[in-house]
């Protein structure tokens, strides 16, 4: 088994623990219509087609679960508090008294029948068992026995569930159920879709990094050397296989085998490998983000786009009504034009997204050109502001470069305006900490957080980060 001694951090803040980020809100805490709702004992079921017969769900429970210990923490309404706490315990509790016992672990049975309606070779019969979800019910377990509010007996018996849960990553495939296969390579998988052969899955990355969530939070509440050395292996295999999850200026992949773009999960991506450098300390991750990030950016950014004087060319493309990205329309170029402005002047965007085969676009969505959509390129036209922000932790290095070339930093404004501009020149390399990257007025930058540049923002194509070049 591969481990390239990747180690975990003992000490994240409270905010970036694993999904603090995914409260339930208050309104949507007690569902009782659609496909996923409450029965009579306050369990999350799956009720397919929103009918009337209901079936247990385990990564739905145990992610209903984390989202209202998430909205507990931070609840200061006794009753609301209260309810979120009831919420949690019965999605923990329906997982310990639904539970098969085999091989000296506890597994969490699928109640429906379930095939893939992409992925070719993921077909079930009721019961069947996910490695996401016993990683997942490892962290529902574990973060109710931390809360004050539970009995002794109470705790206990959680931590005592999250032994047996965790007891489940260390069967090997050699029997069913199984959830972790080392692949003939020797990394090793914690599989969402394992099959009914030895080693036979999806190979999917999104639900394998969901359950290693529950052996971070399994070794913070043990210090299992066991939980730190499993860690360390799906670390080593993510990192990889992260040239096979990566689709190059489009949206990453979702599973190995399959190798479909997930439209759908790129954001997940962004979001557990920004958790994976939080968790590990390791630039390595901190750069899968920033790559992902430029590669298929979040397309829910709106602001103002600001033009240059001078001309410009504007598009038009084939997508949804909202600029939204259709498979079947693909973004195909329907019309294009040239505009010049006589003086700088600027325009409101309703959306910032990379068009399949092009670059990155605004689409304006008032006055005169509402509709048509302009590619981002600095200094012509570029979405004034801070945007999509990533924040790093441990802080990253960016390295100047020497030869006395000149680099301009920023210090900017919420809303773009560039308030002073330091430029600096090193007759030698030298070294500055960042804490983020964001897109800063169109452009990739860094934040420098100590020394005299303290709050100027980099651009990243004007240095080297972690002794590689920066992405942008």
């Amino acid at each position: 088994m591969n481990q390239a001694g990747y180690q975990l951090s003992p000490d994240l803040p409270e905010e970036m623990r694993p999904w603090r980020d995914r409260p339930v809100a208050w309104e949507n805490a007690s569902p009782s219509s659609g496909a996923y709702r409450l029965n009579a004992d306050g369990v999350y079921l799956y009720y397919p087609g929103g009918g009337s017969t209901g079936y247990d769900h385990p990564v739905g429970q145990c992610q209903f679960g984390l989202g209202c210990i998430a909205s507990y923490r931070t609840e200061t309404d006794p009753a609301r508090k209260a309810l979120f706490l009831t919420r949690a315990k019965a999605q923990a509790d329906r997982l310990i008294a639904r539970r098969f016992e085999d091989r000296s672990a506890w597994w969490f049975p699928y109640g429906f029948d379930f095939t893939h309606t992409v992925h070719s070779g993921v077909s079930y019969k009721a019961p069947w068992y996910s490695g996401m979800a016993q990683g997942e019910a490892i962290s529902l377990f574990v973060q109710l026995a931390e809360l004050d509010a539970l009995t002794d007996d109470e705790r206990a018996a959680y931590l005592a569930a999250a032994d047996a849960a965790f007891a489940s990553l260390q069967v090997v495939d050699d029997g069913y159920p199984w959830a972790t296969n080392v692949d003939s390579a020797g990394y090793l998988w914690i599989q969402e879709y394992p099959g009914a052969e030895p080693g036979a899955g999806d190979y999917t990355y999104n639900g394998m990094i969901y359950a290693m969530f529950g052996v971070w939070d399994y070794y913070q509440a043990t210090s299992s050397p066991e939980a730190a050395a499993l860690y360390d292996a799906c670390a080593t295999t993510i990192a990889r296989y992260w040239p096979l999850l990566r689709n190059a200026k489009w949206c990453s992949f979702y599973c190995q085998t399959h190798r479909i773009p997930a439209y759908t999960y790129h954001q997940h991506h962004i979001e557990l490998f920004g958790q994976l450098n939080w968790q590990t300390s390791s630039p390595d991750f901190a750069d899968h983000v920033d790559r992902l990030v430029d590669d298929y950016p979040a397309p829910g950014v709106a602001g103002t786009v600001a033009f240059e004087a001078g001309s410009h060319v504007l598009y038009q493309f084939d997508t949804a009504a909202s600029g939204g990205w259709v498979s079947g329309k693909g973004d195909a170029l329907l019309e294009s034009k040239g505009v010049t402005f006589a003086q700088d002047t600027q325009a409101p965007a309703s959306m910032r997204r990379r068009i399949q085969g092009r670059g990155i676009y605004y689409l304006i969505s008032a006055g005169a050109y509402a509709g048509w959509w302009v590619g981002e390129s600095w200094s012509k036209a570029y979405l004034l502001g801070e945007h999509l922000t990533t924040v790093y932790r441990p802080t990253r290095t960016v390295t100047f470069p020497g030869g006395s070339v000149p680099v301009d930093t920023y210090r900017v404004a919420a809303d773009g305006t560039v308030l002073s501009v330091k430029t600096v020149a090193f007759a030698n390399p030298s070294n500055a900490p960042t804490d983020r990257r964001a897109i800063v007025n169109g452009r990739p930058m860094f934040q420098i957080t100590a020394g005299g540049l303290t709050g100027y923002w980099v651009p990243a194509g004007s240095v080297t980060i972690d002794a590689e070049p920066a992405v942008g």
